[in-house]
């Protein structure tokens, strides 16, 4: 296992009952958090109503980005969807293959070419693989190339603007830096650490304004209880 694999080693070591430790994750705008492996292993009833409610909206051949242990596509499998689940992490895809996952890939989403599918799928944040806001329109347009006729693109984010709040309810930001959504992070778990990866939150506005700009139209499905939303985005 590459020792820069830090999720796929936590995912394999639950799923095998082997002695685990919460995922560390070192973020540049928050102190250092835990995140629980059984987080990753979450029932259909356990998920929240965003990704509940995307699953509902998956239709056709379904491309599941980031799908980490498998939790949406093993759902959608059994909802009859022809599903692709993809991660960069080889450990996820290991743990995908141990858990019934039918086409689980080792592919980073932006070397995928000459494939169509009608839903694409970014849950859990997915969107935040743009890394930055001016990454945002190119990740888009990618999109765009791997719809089929009718597609879809189906994702989440959060406004993280809450964080720079105030105690008057003013806003504390630096309009000389970058866009206040991208963060950078790292996680470690045992001996396991990531590279440092950059990482996008996105509002919904931004993102409606840069999907128009290529001819996208963006439609809020849902918003949940903590700033975050479900994105419908259609050709």
């Amino acid at each position: 296992m590459n020792n820069t694999d830090a999720l796929g080693e936590a995912l394999l070591d639950y799923l095998n009952d082997r002695n685990t430790e919460d995922i560390k994750v070192i973020s540049s705008i928050s102190e250092n958090d835990k995140l629980p492996l059984s987080y990753l292993f979450r029932t259909e009833e356990e998920l929240p109503i965003i990704e509940k409610k995307a699953l509902s909206l998956c239709k056709g051949k379904v491309l599941d980005v980031g799908a980490g242990s498998g939790i949406h596509s093993l759902i959608l499998q059994k909802r009859k969807l022809a599903v692709t689940s993809i991660d960069t992490s080889k450990g996820a895809v290991e743990t995908m293959k141990q858990r019934g996952v039918i086409n689980p890939l080792h592919k980073n989403f932006f070397a995928l070419k000459n494939k169509k599918f009608d839903t694409l799928l970014f849950l859990m944040n997915g969107v935040g693989i743009a890394q930055t806001l001016g990454r945002l329109t190119p990740f888009l347009i990618h999109c765009k190339s791997l719809l089929s006729e009718n597609g879809q693109i189906l994702l989440d984010s959060s406004d993280i603007k809450y964080m720079f709040e105030e105690e008057d309810g003013s806003f504390l930001l630096n309009l000389n830096e970058n866009y206040y959504g991208e963060v950078a992070y790292q996680m470690s778990y045992k001996n396991h650490k990531t590279l440092p990866f950059s990482w996008l939150f996105v509002d919904f506005y931004t993102l409606q304004n840069h999907a128009s700009q290529i001819g996208l139209t963006c439609e809020l499905i849902i918003e949940g209880n903590h700033f975050d939303y479900l994105a419908r985005i259609t050709g």
